[in-house]
């Protein structure tokens, strides 16, 4: 059974840390995913699977929302500087890196969140 409740904490948790993230593009968003998924898991509690998968929920709709607030943020601004191609061109190219960027938060969330678990018990 998924708690939602760690699931949403490791979210928040996640979407805070991905935010600030951004000054470091790849390493900082590892550690948030990190982060976020040691919370989700910790929270859940119930050993390997469960702290895992709700590591894995946490990072994967915390990635995707950060991938998408950025995406919408760069559409934006690209339709001011270059027009509707360049707001399309903005929102596809971060929408496409972000996708990557959800995985990678979802991947090591899920492993922070079984250890996450592990020490809950």
């Amino acid at each position: 059974m998924t708690n939602w409740r760690a699931v949403g904490i490791g979210f928040v948790v996640l979407f805070v840390a991905g935010a600030l993230a951004t000054a470091l593009p790849v390493i900082g968003h590892i550690g948030a995913g990190l982060i976020g998924g040691f919370a989700a898991g910790y929270v859940a509690g119930g050993g390997l699977t469960s702290g895992a998968w709700h590591g894995l929920l946490a990072g994967a709709i915390g990635g995707i929302a950060v991938a998408t607030v950025f995406a919408l943020v760069v559409g934006v601004l690209g339709v001011a500087v270059g027009g509707p191609f360049g707001g399309a061109v903005g929102f596809g190219g971060i929408l496409l890196v972000g996708g990557g960027i959800a995985l990678l938060l979802a991947i090591d969330s899920a492993i922070a969140g079984a250890v996450g678990a592990l020490i809950a018990d």
